[in-house]
């Protein structure tokens, strides 16, 4: 069995060495190269074509985001995110990073975890992002060749009337971020119905979340506050569930609950579906995005079946078609649309009818 090729990029010389030492002691990893700046890590990533990179944020030369943005540019390889930074700015670069198709994110050792818990956690995700092909993202390229013109955006097929459409709902996963910030900047002004939107990120990684949003989205985002009534059609809000709670509509009110974890997360795009279908039932629009495993599928067919219109981004466009494909393969979704369609196709949806 051919081993998972690895390369490790970080300025810092001892995270490096201790990252490197934990990989060589896997028998199904091969560490074929190490870098200490963002240039350096493109270079061997070009040289080398690793199956994946574990890259650190702040690095001198050319930054960890850089870096990504020129590497799913020119030679898309999963990457994971390793760094210690959480404070507010260097939170942001992180959420830039997964944006530009960094595939996940994963603190640095503190210390004083459970011996080995990291360095299980660590080969875990490695194992897994590195069977993920990943798509290009054109971002970078466009930058480098000064292209300023609009990106054609399609116009999805029709999806049906909603009589009284009240709320969108949307969930997400690996990949999620750049989905979310392109489907929230190409809705048109004047969106009049609320979003809710559940995104798995750790519990480390997701305190800025919201904030970072909310610098890219033309409508105000926010977490959720237990208790808050939820927003009525007019002006739109989006409200994000936070990090280890369930977002739940119930009684109109948005509610946050430690409820048990579905599929592993907390939380849960189907725990916030099912609400959703629930309470709105044929007034409400859900969305399942890109993401690993198949949480919101369950959640997205009990919508249908309560009368919404159900959406799925589709395999051309995912980083990850994991979630969508369960929910597809479960009849869930009523229509399937490239990234480019969806904030049209909600566009028309949100519009009442007579």
């Amino acid at each position: 069995m051919s081993r998972i090729r690895i390369l490790v990029a970080d300025d810092s010389l001892t995270v490096r060495k201790r990252i490197v030492e934990v990989l060589s002691a896997q028998p199904d990893f091969e560490v074929v190269g190490e870098a200490g700046d963002g240039r350096e890590a493109i270079e061997a990533c070009q040289r080398l074509r690793p199956d994946v990179v574990t890259l650190d944020m702040m690095m001198p030369v050319m930054t960890g985001l850089a870096a990504t943005e020129y590497i799913m540019a020119y030679c898309p390889t999963p990457i994971l995110v390793v760094s210690s930074s959480f404070n507010r700015g260097e939170l942001f670069k992180t959420y830039d990073a997964l944006a530009a198709g960094a595939l996940d994110v994963l603190e640095k050792p503190a210390g004083d975890e459970p011996d080995s818990a990291w360095e299980q956690r660590l080969a875990g995700m490695l194992r897994l992002i590195s069977r993920i092909k990943v798509i290009t993202h054109p971002r970078a390229r466009l930058a480098n060749l000064g292209d300023g013109r609009p990106e054609l955006r399609a116009t999805p097929p029709p999806l049906g009337d909603l009589r009284d459409p009240r709320l969108v709902a949307i969930g997400a996963s690996t990949g999620g971020p750049g989905a979310i910030v392109d489907i929230l900047q190409n809705l048109p002004p004047g969106f009049p119905l609320p979003v809710l939107i559940v995104i798995h990120i750790s519990h480390a990684f997701g305190t800025g979340f919201a904030e970072w949003l909310n610098g890219l989205s033309p409508f105000p985002v926010a977490f959720g506050r237990d208790g808050e009534p939820l927003p009525g059609p007019g002006a739109c809000r989006v409200v994000l569930a936070p990090p280890d709670r369930h977002l739940v509509v119930r009684d109109g009110q948005v509610r946050l609950t430690r409820d048990p974890e579905r599929h592993h997360c907390r939380p849960s795009v189907d725990v916030l579906f099912e609400s959703v279908a629930r309470e709105l039932g044929s007034r409400a629009v859900a969305c399942l995005l890109t993401g690993m495993g198949r949480d919101g599928a369950s959640g997205l067919l009990a919508v249908s079946r309560a009368g919404g219109a159900t959406l799925a981004q589709d395999e051309s466009t995912s980083a990850v078609f994991g979630m969508p494909r369960e929910a597809i393969r479960l009849g869930a979704a009523r229509q399937v649309l490239r990234l480019d369609q969806i904030a049209p196709a909600l566009a028309a949806l949100a519009r009442p009818r007579s």
